[in-house]
């Protein structure tokens, strides 16, 4: 900020502080002592003022205003250019700058045993119980909001306690899907095969799942599958179970993120999917994704146990 508007922005602030303290004891000056049935002589829709002088408690009430802000403004950034008297903000308070020490004294405090547990295998930590209430809790501040406060998924989000992967269940697999994300990229396939290869299709896929085609609707299996052989396996894989390196789903399990009837299908062979993990790296860090890694790997490892 310039010179010229930090001084406009404090003038202005210092300017209206002073006007209202002269504005609240000036107008007390002419004020009668004690109260009166006298009234100001006008009404309004039949009600009357009286002449009286305002409540001690507003007067008090409104100067505590007046003092506090000129308190707020001694210690926090207000004043144009002013920084503010908190120790340890050397840039001036904001509320990123408050995060980051609050997160800087977190990190301090918590730290070393969030380092004890990142230098242990994933697997091994999710055997430790303080460390899975870690992780949950971290799971839930981040990650619930699309997988579930039980992880099990949402419309286009995976259920993460079963043992259906896109990516791989492997503890370090799970662990670079947090830390680096992933970009679905299914496309659409309207203007290649058109809708009636879209329906065929559709219906084949659902085959794979033992999913018949709608009553009344007429198909071509053996159509579909000609037309998945030559457009879907290098994803899905010939027999339309998947490939995890490329995050296409198993076509042929009953799990489905954008549902698995007839018309759900075609949609989404007709405009694709474009789904989007987002990467946690920055804002996590390792050690914290390797706790949520643990965590998560921990609900799958149950589903299998059971």
């Amino acid at each position: 900020m310039t010179s010229f508007w930090s001084s406009y922005i404090t003038l202005l602030t210092v300017g209206t502080l002073v006007a209202v303290t002269w504005l609240l004891f000036a107008t007390r000056k002419g004020e009668r002592k004690g109260t009166t049935d006298q009234t100001m002589g006008h009404a309004f829709d039949g009600i009357e003022e009286y002449d009286n002088p305002l409540p001690k408690w507003w007067f008090w009430l409104f100067l505590g205003t007046v003092i506090f802000a000129v308190g707020y403004l001694a210690l926090y950034p207000g004043l144009g250019n002013w920084k503010g008297v908190l120790p340890g903000y050397e840039e001036g308070w904001t509320g990123v700058n408050q995060y980051q020490k609050e997160m800087a004294k977190a990190d301090e405090q918590y730290g070393p045993l969030f380092q004890k547990y990142a230098a242990m295998p994933i697997e091994e930590v999710a055997k430790q119980e303080q460390a899975l209430k870690m992780g949950g809790r971290i799971f839930a501040s981040n990650c619930s909001v699309c997988h579930g406060s039980d992880a099990k998924g949402a419309y286009g989000f995976p259920n993460l306690t079963d043992n259906d992967w896109l990516y791989g269940g492997e503890p370090e697999t799970i662990k670079t899907t947090i830390m680096e994300g992933r970009k679905a990229a299914m496309p659409a396939w309207k203007d290649v095969i058109g809708e009636e290869g879209i329906k065929n299709t559709a219906a084949y896929v659902r085959s794979l799942s033992n999913l018949k085609a709608p009553e009344g609707v007429e198909v071509d299996l053996a159509e579909g599958q000609k037309i998945f052989q030559t457009n879907c396996v290098v994803c899905h894989g010939p027999e339309g179970k998947g490939v995890h390196a490329m995050g296409a789903p198993n076509l042929t399990d009953r799990v489905w993120l954008y549902g698995s009837s007839f018309a759900q299908v075609q949609q989404t062979l007709r405009h694709g999917r474009n789904g989007n993990m987002p990467a946690h790296k920055d804002f996590l860090g390792n050690d914290k994704a390797h706790l949520v890694a643990a965590y998560v790997y921990s609900l799958s490892n149950k589903a299998t146990e059971k």
